[in-house]
């Protein structure tokens, strides 16, 4: 084990997150803009496609960390049998769940009961598919619907703030199986899906659409909302969620449902609406002839 992560097991991850969500808001100009200059600078920013190009018209830096981006910026297909990608990032994994279990990374694996928090409903997704979306401070932290769906359920599970860069998935067994997340299940015209929005260091706030902020406060257990009988219906496209500050996103697909395009690899850029996949009868076989 390095030093580094070594290190990520010591930190007091909470207070940490704290301490970063209030200075993230503080709307002190000379302070808010230093931040947004540094991170844009350093992470070679591209302000040319936000909606607010103005570093200096945004009111503390989550404000600008969680921009919108100009209209036509991510266009998607027309093609209402396309599976989109729900997040700007790099992936940092995709393919089958074989049985229950989900690559990490260099031999490391976690099970879908561990990450959803929920045996019964990780059933689902048995030998089904996933896609794991590390979102980097450079990239656009919106969250999108890679298909039309209704919410059923969320579970917000507690857990550590470790890193999610590609060093520290490499490392720490079962992280994102260990991070504070929190899940959110859909039902879709070609069955149940679920986007797992999972916490990061220093960055553990998630907010959605239709419950505003839901991170934090940090969980001490267990907290599943039934949404069942609201009509909180999202199409295919449509922004779900935001990170106030990076993460990552993980995807889960159910088996002879949605099929993802196996030339998704390791590392590969993606982007918000951009084609990932294939929806309905024959989805298999439309991304083989593709």
């Amino acid at each position: 084990m390095t030093p580094g992560i070594l290190l990520q097991y010591l930190l007091p991850h909470r207070l940490l997150s704290r301490i970063v969500f209030h200075a993230t808001r503080w709307t002190w100009t000379p302070w808010k803009n230093l931040l947004i200059r540094q991170i844009s600078q350093r992470f070679k920013v591209d302000l040319g496609e936000a909606a607010e190009p103005d570093i200096n018209a945004y009111a503390h830096f989550n404000a600008f960390f969680t921009r919108a981006l100009k209209p036509g910026a991510r266009p998607m297909s027309a093609d209402a049998n396309v599976l989109v990608c729900p997040a700007d990032g790099h992936v940092s994994q995709s393919g089958a769940i074989h049985g229950d279990r989900i690559f990490q990374a260099k031999g490391r694996e976690f099970s879908a009961a561990e990450l959803l928090g929920d045996a019964q409903a990780a059933a689902a997704y048995a030998d089904g598919q996933f896609i794991t979306i590390y979102l980097s401070p450079r990239d656009y932290h919106r969250v999108h619907m890679p298909m039309s769906g209704t919410l059923v359920a969320t579970t917000h599970i507690p857990g550590r703030i470790f890193s999610v860069a590609p060093k520290a998935v490499e490392s720490i067994p079962r992280l994102f199986a260990r991070n504070e997340r929190l899940v959110c299940h859909f039902e879709g015209a070609h069955g149940p899906f679920a986007v797992v929005l999972v916490g990061a260091l220093l960055v553990s706030s998630v907010s959605t659409v239709w419950g505003n902020l839901e991170i934090p406060p940090y969980a001490s257990r267990v907290n599943k909302r039934d949404y069942r009988g609201q009509s909180i219906q999202l199409e295919r496209g449509a922004e779900m969620g935001r990170f106030n500050m990076g993460s990552t996103v993980i995807l889960l697909l159910p088996a002879a449902g949605p099929c993802l395009d196996p030339g998704l690899v390791p590392e590969q850029a993606v982007r918000v609406r951009q084609d990932m996949g294939a929806l309905g009868p024959g989805a298999e076989d439309r991304i083989d002839q593709a």
